[in-house]
């Protein structure tokens, strides 16, 4: 590339020093000094060695830059100026501080140990299985088939133990599928809305992690901490056990595995292994199948009944779902199984070291279902249909009897509850799901078909309504926009209490199931003091029952109480 004619570069020296330098007789472009050899040849001087008599280009640069720019820096009053350099601060400070942009980071575990977590994708045992002939109209293929389960396993382990390992993150990469995913739900999805969508999920939450130690050591057994006998109640001895209770945990619609990482973590901080499936049924904003560890993954999407080739009819659209997610539940519980076998586990994710340490460590005669909203009534059904009573004599060896279920705002538009539960149960509701409202379920009230669900079972069980909550509250979403949720959901309680609040109740449940026993203190050890939303069953329970558990909890059916 040949330079315009006009090029030249900036002197180094003035015509004084040039004139030194050309008849010095070692330099490079020596001339000769004489006159005659002056007068006789024209001596023509780079530009490049004279001085400009005028100033650079370069040098007359900054000046016009701080001329143009500092009217824009100038420190003036406006609200536009404040505004401005507010947002540009706080911008700042986000990246030194590595804090998302538009939310809070998710906060630590506040249980005896510290989390680990690990991802893990295996193909679903037996091979692929169809569940439906329903099959996309874009391309023909199946909609409902199952190929793998995806978990993310959340664990006890040492509170010292810093991973080498990443983080992971709280949104999974891609964050531009999660955001199509939502795109979808909201019905704009289109060419211009996901980018849209992509980058207001990237600033509110591309960078969270979840504050687990990734592929961390299992808790050794000499690191467990044995309770102490006067934190429970009625309980004369405190076996020492080196095994962990299992729970299977089932998202809702609209959710994914990773959206209720606080309250598992927090289960997990308390001593149990917590696998949080990840459905590929069409609820999932987005979720990659991956057959292999070089696979890129096949992109799920929500599903639209319009999607379908032909459309199904909304129930059978939800008992397809259901059956999908039965497989997928029953997937995790013979992962969870092979891995306290100590069985190779051909994970299709990033490899871990850890998992073949866990042999003979997981307790599968305490397996609990767990599912919030849509999950809530999967884990109700599958409390019969995967993990029932007869489970383990039905010639499956991949399944496992439940020892428990917790039933988080179970459904009111997946389809009628289980009705058929044999296993101890909490179900807890938030103060939104508890409300009245002039929509029925299945010709009655929501409220009066759980609380009959939970009086009828032959189990001890629980329900319970959480005041000050709304339907996200278990969620991370609170946790991460406190204001927002608060605002668009009503919930009064503060979001870091109403989680404590779950989580307690939660672990003195799970606390129970082996041993018969509750802690003192707890919500689990009140009889019945609400049979309906809002109404004490007497002046008397009211007067008695305690002041502060009263502003946040209302007591509908106890073991003591149910057929009360």
């Amino acid at each position: 590339m040949r330079p315009p004619e006009d090029f030249e570069l900036e002197a180094l020296i003035d015509n004084e020093e040039a004139d030194d330098l050309l008849s010095a007789p070692d330099a490079p472009l020596s001339m000769p000094a004489s006159p005659d050899f002056g007068a006789h040849h024209h001596h023509h001087q780079p530009k490049w060695l004279t001085q400009s008599r005028h100033r650079s280009w370069i040098r007359s640069i900054p000046p016009r830059i701080i001329a143009r720019v500092w009217p824009l820096l100038r420190p003036r009053l406006t609200w536009r100026y404040v505004l401005s350099s507010l947002v540009t601060l706080y911008i700042l400070f986000c990246f030194i501080t590595r804090q998302p942009l538009l939310a809070s980071n998710l906060p630590g575990y506040t249980g005896t140990y510290g989390v680990g977590a690990v991802d893990v994708e295996v193909p679903l045992p037996g091979g692929t299985k169809r569940i439906s002939e329903a099959a996309f109209k874009s391309s023909g293929d199946a909609a409902f088939e199952v190929e793998t389960v995806l978990v993310s396993i959340y664990y006890p382990t040492s509170r010292e133990y810093r991973s080498p390992k990443p983080r992971y993150y709280w949104i999974p990469k891609p964050v531009s599928l999660t955001a199509a995913g939502y795109a979808k739900l909201a019905h704009v999805d289109n060419f211009i809305m996901r980018p849209i969508f992509t980058f207001f999920l990237w600033a509110v939450g591309g960078g969270i992690t979840i504050p687990a130690e990734v592929d961390a050591p299992l808790l050794s057994a000499d690191e467990i901490i044995v309770p102490t006998t006067s934190s429970l109640k009625h309980r004369d001895d405190a076996p020492h056990n080196t095994t962990f209770p299992i729970t299977v945990f089932s998202h809702g619609m609209a959710s994914s595995r990773t959206d209720y990482t606080n309250f598992l973590g927090e289960l997990a901080s308390r001593g149990h292994i917590i696998a949080a499936v990840e459905h590929r049924d069409g609820s999932c904003p987005g979720s990659l199948v991956k057959l292999d560890p070089k696979d890129p993954g096949r992109r799920v999407l929500p599903l639209r009944q319009s999607d379908l080739s032909e459309p199904m009819e909304t129930p059978d659209l939800k008992s397809t779902q259901l059956a999908f997610r039965d497989a997928e539940i029953l997937g995790a519980v013979h992962l969870l199984r092979s891995i306290n076998a100590g069985d190779p586990i051909p994970n299709s994710r990033a490899a871990l070291t850890t998992l073949p340490s866990w042999a003979g460590r997981l307790n599968l005669d305490l397996l609990t279902i767990a599912g919030h909203s849509y999950g809530a009534t999967g884990a109700l059904q599958a409390l019969t249909t995967v993990a029932g009573p007869n489970s383990s004599s039905s010639g499956d060896e991949d399944t496992l009897p439940a020892s428990a279920g917790i039933i988080l705002d179970p459904g009111k538009g997946s389809g009628p509850l289980n009705h058929n539960t044999t296993q101890p149960l909490l179900v807890i509701h938030s103060n939104s799901w508890s409300r009245p409202s002039s929509i029925l379920f299945h010709g009655r009230p929501h409220f009066d078909t759980v609380r009959d669900l939970v009086a009828s079972s032959p189990s001890p069980s629980w329900f319970l309504t959480a005041i000050g909550t709304s339907h996200p509250s278990v969620t991370d979403a609170p946790l991460l926009e406190p204001l927002l949720l608060s605002w668009t959901t009503g919930a009064g309680l503060d979001v870091r209490g109403a989680l404590a609040e779950y989580v307690a109740a939660a672990a003195d449940f799970l606390a129970f199931v082996p041993t018969g026993s509750v802690r003192e203190g707890s919500v689990l050890a009140q009889a019945a003091s609400h049979r309906e939303y809002e109404k004490w069953v007497s002046k008397e329970r009211e007067e008695e029952f305690p002041k502060a558990m009263a502003k946040l909890w209302e007591v509908h059916v106890s073991p003591e109480t149910k057929q009360g």
